[in-house]
């Protein structure tokens, strides 16, 4: 017997894109250590609901402003209109192919990658798949989420760590932006790292992340050897955007002489924009932004790509619990994922979902079993951070 999604012959029947919607959050949006810093007011990030003809809704995050979102959205929707939910690399695809003229990687992209989470959310709720397992299978059960947060001056930036360290039981953190670099100050650098390490003790995990993509980035490939060596010394187990995010050359030699493994790529976009990084041996870790890359479709493509090179993928979807949800099936497919990216402190994660993330005693973070991206929206939740949230479901 058929189902409202099945053929008679037991194919799932097509499922049509009736419209996409965008719900843009503002009011309590994060600080990111930029040199011109997001205000709470700032719209940073933006959900997405992809509504289809049978009534099932998928849904997706996009790291980009509204306004961005909803102009992509009208640009995009010739193109998705009755389209097939149930095909989402295909129809993913559809869409860079025939915007390519309208410049490739930049806020286009950056919609696509929302869309295309939302139908894989689809696909998993049609079918009662997870994401995970619709990749392919899943590796692992849970993941180490790793506690990112802003540096600050030292005596600050220990007392944040303890707080997040003692009432939500990370046990492996980043510290990033701020101060760090931009003071001309090799002592501070170090003491702020010497703060950080201290306060979590000698058994967790630390990384560190200078930024190096921020407006004007001025630290050099000198001062990132030298910061490097420093960070050894503090057993730090990577350091993320050393440099300007296009100096491949630069990046190339800080990884031949860099005691700690380099990270970095969360601002590239499209799979083709990694190939150069990755085969020239650029980083020993790279970070794809899952809601800014091109989706799941795209992520699943670079991941792959980057452990034929032998490079390690962590996710950067970090930004609003939809990101740390795809990140999470994301984990669960591939064969050696360790960690997540997990903002701390941000309400756009904590505050969307009817049922938060949660630590383990281990500090680790189930990966949702559930269909499609296993997570569900509270859209009064929402609605104090977006006007537009009743249409993430309606």
């Amino acid at each position: 017997m058929s189902t409202p999604h099945t053929a008679a012959s037991g194919a799932l029947a097509p499922l049509r894109i009736r419209k996409i919607v965008a719900a843009p959050l503002a009011g309590a949006s994060p600080k990111g250590g930029w040199s011109a810093e997001i205000r709470p007011d700032d719209s940073v990030h933006t959900l997405i609901a992809v509504h289809t003809e049978d009534g099932v809704v998928g849904h997706g995050s996009v790291f980009t402003n509204g306004r961005l979102v909803e102009a992509g959205l009208k640009v995009l929707e010739p193109l998705f209109l009755g389209e097939n939910a149930l095909e989402p690399e295909r129809v993913s695809e559809k869409l860079h192919q025939n915007t390519f003229w309208m410049g490739r990687g930049g806020t286009l992209t950056h919609v696509i990658s929302g869309i295309d989470i939302a139908l894989w959310d689809i696909l998993g709720k049609v079918t009662g798949l997870s994401v995970g397992q619709l990749l392919g299978g899943r590796y692992r059960e849970r993941v180490q989420p790793y506690c990112s947060l802003l540096m600050d001056e030292p005596a600050i930036m220990a007392d944040e760590l303890t707080l997040f360290r003692e009432r939500d039981g990370f046990r492996a953190y980043k510290i990033g932006w701020g101060p760090f670099g931009r003071r001309d100050s090799f002592a501070l650098d170090e003491a702020i790292v010497r703060a950080a390490r201290e306060a979590i003790g000698p058994d967790a995990k630390l990384f560190v992340d200078a930024g190096g993509s921020d407006a004007h980035w001025n630290a050099n490939l000198k001062w990132a050897i030298r910061t490097a060596h420093m960070l050894a010394d503090y057993d730090v187990a990577w350091f993320e955007e050393a440099l300007r995010p296009d100096a491949i050359e630069d990046f190339i030699t800080l990884r031949g002489a860099s005691p700690v493994p380099i990270a970095g790529g969360e601002v590239l976009t499209r799979r083709q924009a990694f190939l150069p990084w990755l085969s020239r041996g650029a980083f020993d870790i790279v970070q794809p932004d899952v809601t800014k890359v091109g989706g799941i479709s795209e992520q699943r493509r670079i991941a792959w790509m980057a452990d034929d090179f032998g490079v390690t993928y962590v996710g950067h979807g970090w930004n609003t619990a939809l990101g740390v949800a795809a990140d999470l099936q994301m984990a669960a497919a591939f064969p050696d994922v360790r960690y997540v990216e997990f903002i701390g402190g941000s309400a756009y994660v904590d505050g969307i979902l009817t049922e938060p993330f949660r630590l383990d005693g281990e500090g680790y973070l189930e990966i949702p079993n559930r269909p499609g991206l296993g997570v569900e929206l509270d859209i009064e939740r929402i609605a104090a951070y977006s006007p537009h949230a009743a249409a993430l479901t309606a």
